[in-house]
C-alpha cells in the first residue's frame, strides 16, 4: 500500500518551516545566547524531525508498511467521517461504543484496533493534528515528533537541574541516543509515551521537591500519567516503585542522625516492592494479562512464539533458555533479561543492517559500563548508589523495565524500540557515575542555579 502521497513532499516541508521557526522562538525567549542549555535545544528537536522522517520512508519502502501505518490508516478513516458529519467525527475520536451509534459502523468496520483503547488513541491523536492538511503521514509524523520532543526536553531540564554541571553529558543521555530520537519520533505508542514520561517526571519533581502546586501542573501531570497508563501501563509499574524510592529517599537525605537514616532507607526497598506488587494487582482488574498469575504464562507463551517467527522470517529472534512459566521461573531470567535489554545484540548476532546499527548502540552501552565502575571501582560505586537518591531511581527504573521487555520481546527489531524509555535513565545513570565529582552539588546550589539561568520557567 502506497502511504505515502505528493502530498507528503509538498507539505512537510511546510510543516517543518513552521514547527523549527515556533522553536527558534522558544529557544530565544527561554535560552538567550550565553545559556548553557541553548546548544542543545534546535538539534534535539531536529534529530527527532530526522527520526520522524527516517522511520516513515524506512517502514514505507524497506518494510512495505507495519504498525506506524497501521495507525495511519485508522486515522485516515477517522478523518473521512469529517466529509460526512462532524458528529460523527467526535464520536470516533473519543471511540464511542458502536452498539449505542449505529453510524459509526461503517467506520469502525474498517478499524482493527477501534476497540483497542492504547492503540486507538495514538490514531485519535494522528486524527486530531491530520486536520490542517488533509491528513498526510509524514506531516503528522514530524507534529508527534514535535510533541514528543517537548517531553524529552522536560525530562532533560529535570536532571540539569539536579547535575548543573552535567548539562552536556546528560544531553546526550537523553537526547542524542539513536533509538530514542529514532523510535521515539514516529507515529507510534512509544513516541507518546516519551512524552507522557518526560512530563510526568519533570510535574512530579516541580510539585514535590520545589513545591510548585501550578494548576499548570497538575493538570500536565494528570494528562502525561493518564496518557501512559492507557497506551502502556507496564511503563507505570516499572516507574512507580523507583519514584517511591526516589522521592522518599531524598526527603531522608535531611535525617541527620545516621542510623534512622539507613534504616529508613532499607525500609524503602521492600516499600517499593510492596508498591509494585500492589500495582500488579490492582491493575490485573482492568488488564488480566499484568497479574501474577499470568504474567509468567504470558511470557512464556510469547517467547515461543516471536523466537519462532522472527528466526522463520529473519533471524533477528533471541532465546533466554527454557524457564517454567510461574513468577519464580520468570524471575530466574532476571539477569539474561536486562542483559539482552541494554547491552544486546551482540554484532556477531546482527543479521540485518538496522540490527548492526542496534548492536553498536548496545556496544557503547557496554563499554561505558565498565569504564563507570572500573572508575568508581565496584564497592564505591555501589556505596555512592546507595547515597545519591537520584541514581538509585535511574538503576531501579532501568532495572526493572529493562527486565519486564527483555523477558516478553523476543525479537531484536522490536526490542530496540520497546526498551526507548529506559535508555536515558540507564544512559544518565552512567553519566552521573563516570563524570559527576565528589562534591554533590545540593539542592540550594541547584536552586540558585536554575534562577540564573532562567530554566525555571517553561
Amino acid at each position: 500500500m502506497q502511504n505515502l502521497t505528493i502530498w507528503d513532499l509538498l507539505l512537510t516541508p511546510v510543516y517543518l518551516l513552521v514547527l523549527s521557526a515556533i522553536a527558534h522562538r522558544q529557544r530565544d525567549k527561554r535560552y538567550p545566547a550565553g545559556h548553557s542549555l541553548r546548544p542543545y535545544f534546535l538539534p534535539g528537536l531536529y534529530l527527532k524531525f530526522g527520526g520522524a522522517i527516517f522511520i516513515g520512508l524506512l517502514y514505507q519502502f524497506y518494510y512495505k508498511g507495519g504498525d506506524t501505518y497501521k495507525f495511519f490508516h485508522h486515522t485516515l478513516v477517522i478523518n473521512s467521517a469529517l466529509s460526512k458529519d462532524v458528529g460523527t467525527w467526535l464520536k470516533l475520536i473519543t471511540q464511542q461504543p458502536v452498539e449505542n451509534n449505529p453510524e459509526l459502523y461503517k467506520y469502525v468496520s474498517q478499524m482493527f484496533w477501534y476497540r483497542d483503547t492504547a492503540s486507538y488513541m495514538v490514531a485519535s491523536i494522528g486524527a486530531v493534528f491530520g486536520l490542517l492538511h488533509g491528513t498526510s503521514y509524514l506531516p503528522i509524523a514530524v507534529t508527534f515528533a514535535y510533541f514528543s520532543f517537548t517531553g524529552t526536553w522536560a525530562l532533560y531540564r529535570t536532571f540539569v537541574s539536579l547535575y548543573p554541571a552535567l548539562h552536556k553529558q546528560m544531553a546526550v543521555a537523553f537526547l542524542f541516543i539513536p533509538s530514542t530520537f529514532v523510535w521515539g519520533s514516529g507515529v507510534f505508542k512509544d513516541t507518546v509515551c516519551m512524552f507522557g514520561l518526560g512530563w510526568m517526571i519533570y510535574t512530579v519533581f516541580r510539585l514535590f521537591i520545589f513545591k510548585d502546586f501550578s494548576v499548570k501542573n497538575t493538570c500536565l501531570l494528570a494528562l502525561s500519567f493518564y496518557l501512559v497508563a492507557l497506551i502502556k501501563l507496564y511503563i507505570l509499574m516499572a516507574f512507580l516503585p523507583a519514584l517511591v524510592i526516589w522521592l522518599m529517599t531524598t526527603y531522608s537525605d535531611k535525617i541527620t542522625y545516621g542510623r534512622l537514616k539507613s534504616v529508613l532507607k532499607t525500609s524503602l526497598i521492600f516499600l517499593a516492592a510492596g508498591t509494585f506488587y500492589f500495582l500488579l494487582q490492582v491493575f490485573a482488574a482492568e488488564m488480566e494479562q499484568y497479574s501474577l498469575d499470568n504474567l509468567a504464562q504470558t511470557a512464556a507463551t510469547t517467547r515461543n512464539w516471536i523466537f519462532y517467527v522472527s528466526e522463520q522470517q529473519d533471524g533477528s529472534g533471541y532465546d533466554l533458555g527454557e524457564f517454567s512459566p510461574t513468577l519464580t521461573g520468570m524471575l530466574k531470567k532476571f539477569p539474561q533479561a536486562v542483559a539482552v535489554t541494554l547491552f544486546r545484540p551482540f554484532p556477531w548476532e546482527a543479521k540485518k543492517m538496522i540490527i548492526m546499527l542496534n548492536a553498536l548502540e548496545a556496544t557503547a552501552f557496554t563499554y561505558f559500563t565498565f569504564l563507570a565502575f572500573r572508575r568508581r571501582g565496584i564497592w564505591p560505586t555501589f556505596k555512592l548508589i546507595g547515597k545519591d537518591a537520584t541514581l538509585l531511581f535511574c538503576l531501579i527504573f532501568s532495572l526493572i523495565f529493562a527486565f519486564a521487555v527483555g523477558i516478553t520481546t523476543y525479537n531484536f527489531g522490536t526490542l530496540s524500540r520497546y526498551k526507548i524509555p529506559c535508555l536515558p535513565f540507564y544512559g544518565a545513570f552512567l553519566v552521573i557515575l563516570i563524570y559527576e565529582g565528589k562534591n554533590r552539588t545540593g539542592l540550594r546550589t541547584t536552586q540558585g542555579f536554575l534562577k540564573d539561568q532562567g530554566v525555571d520557567s517553561l
